[in-house]
C-alpha cells in the first residue's frame, strides 16, 4: 500500500474510531493526532507487547548476567517462559535450543533473547494465516464469538472498516440481543460505514436474527456479512447450546454457512485461553483466532500455547483500542517483539 493509501485508511480508522475509545462508547470518538495516526504498525505491535517483552528481558537478564551456563541457569529460563504462559512444550523447547552446546560457558542475554525469538517464531509461523474472503461465497458469511468482554464488537467493527473501505458491501447483525449497548455500537459503526445493521428486539433469538440477516444480506447482494454474538462463559452449557443453535440455523439459510468462524480471546485471561479456545472449538466448528489485548497484559506468550496446543490460524492480533492497533497477525514480526529485540529488514520491507 502507498504511504499516501495508507495515510488515507489511517484517517478514516481515526474518524471512526479515535484514538483509544472503549467499546461502550463509540459515539465520543475524536480524531487521533497526526503523530498516532503515522506510527508503523512495528512501533504500536513493540509498544502494545512491553509489558510481556519487559517481563521476558528482566527475567532473561536476571538469569544469564555475569553467569555461566548450567542446569540451575536453565531450569531458571524455563521458569521464566512459563511465567510468560508460553507454555511447556515451547518452554522446555526453547531452554533446551539455549543449553545446546553452551554449557560452562558465558552467554549473554541478547543471544538467549535471539533463540528466544527463533523458536517462538517457528512455532507461529505455521499458524499465521490471513483471513481469506472467498468472493465466490456471497455473501461470505463470518460469525464471531467469545466471552464476555473479550473484544467481539469493536473487532467486528474494525473488520467491517477494513472491508469497506476495500470497497467490499459489509452487512452487520446485532446479534448480542441481550445487551443494548452491543447493538447501539454496531448501529452507530453501521452508519459511519454505510453498513446495513440487521437487528432485533432486546433479549430477541439470536438464531432467528441471523437468519433474517441471512437473507438480508443476500437480498442486497452484500459481500461479506458480520455477526456479533453475546459474550458466553465457555463452562455455561445452556449458553453453549445457544451458540450450536445458531450455528445450525445458519447453514440451514445458507448452505456451508458460516463460513469462518472467529473466535476472539481477551490475552489478559491467561492460560484460561486454553479452554476458551478447546469449548469453542468442539461447539462452534472455530475456524480461526483473534487475539487482543496484548497490551494489558504481561503473560502474551499465552498465544504460543495456543498455537502449539490447538493449531488454529491465526488471523488478528490486537494491541490497543484504535482500529489501527488490529492488524493481521505475523510471525516474525510477534516473536521479536515479545523477546524485545530490533524490527528485522524483512519486517520492513
Amino acid at each position: 500500500m502507498s504511504q499516501e493509501a495508507e495515510g488515507k485508511k489511517r484517517g478514516m480508522f481515526s474518524r471512526l474510531f479515535g484514538g483509544g475509545q472503549s467499546e461502550s462508547a463509540p459515539e465520543t470518538a475524536v480524531e487521533a493526532a497526526p503523530e498516532e495516526e503515522n506510527r508503523s504498525w512495528w512501533s504500536r505491535l513493540s509498544g502494545g507487547l512491553s509489558r510481556t517483552s519487559q517481563a521476558l528481558t528482566q527475567g532473561v537478564a536476571d538469569v544469564f548476567t555475569k553467569r555461566k551456563l548450567d542446569a540451575l541457569t536453565l531450569e531458571e529460563l524455563e521458569d521464566v517462559l512459563l511465567r510468560a504462559d508460553l507454555g511447556v512444550g515451547a518452554a522446555t523447547r526453547i531452554t533446551e535450543a539455549v543449553g545446546k552446546a553452551r554449557y560452562e560457558r558465558d552467554i549473554e542475554p541478547e543471544e538467549v533473547r535471539e533463540i528466544l525469538a527463533r523458536e517462538v517464531e517457528r512455532a507461529l509461523a505455521p499458524v499465521a494465516a490471513p483471513l481469506i474472503v472467498d468472493d465466490s461465497k456471497k455473501p461470505f458469511i463470518i460469525l464471531v464469538v467469545g466471552v464476555n468482554g473479550s473484544g467481539k464488537t469493536t473487532t467486528i467493527a474494525k473488520l467491517a472498516a477494513k472491508w469497506t473501505g476495500e470497497g467490499k458491501t459489509v452487512v452487520l447483525a446485532a446479534g448480542d440481543t441481550f445487551r443494548a449497548a452491543a447493538v447501539e455500537q454496531l448501529k452507530v459503526w453501521g452508519a459511519r460505514l454505510g453498513a446495513e445493521v440487521v437487528s432485533g428486539a432486546e433479549g430477541a433469538d439470536a438464531a432467528g436474527l441471523a437468519f433474517d440477516a441471512i437473507r438480508r444480506a443476500k437480498e442486497q447482494g452484500a459481500d461479506i456479512l458480520l455477526m456479533d454474538t453475546a459474550g458466553r462463559l465457555q463452562n455455561r452449557a445452556e449458553l453453549m447450546a445457544e451458540l450450536e443453535k445458531i450455528v445450525r440455523v445458519m447453514n440451514k439459510a445458507e448452505a456451508e454457512a458460516p463460513h469462518a468462524v472467529l473466535l476472539v480471546l481477551d490475552a489478559t485471561v491467561g492460560q484460561n485461553a486454553l479452554q476458551q479456545v478447546d469449548v469453542f472449538e468442539r461447539v462452534a466448528g472455530v475456524t480461526g483466532l483473534v487475539m487482543t489485548k496484548l497490551d494489558g497484559t504481561a503473560r502474551g506468550g499465552i498465544l504460543v500455547a495456543i498455537a502449539e496446543t490447538y493449531g488454529l490460524p491465526i488471523h488478528f492480533i490486537g494491541v490497543g483500542e484504535s482500529a489501527d492497533d488490529l492488524e493481521p497477525f505475523e510471525a516474525r514480526d510477534f516473536a521479536r517483539a515479545i523477546a524485545g529485540l530490533e524490527e528485522t529488514a524483512d519486517a520492513e520491507s
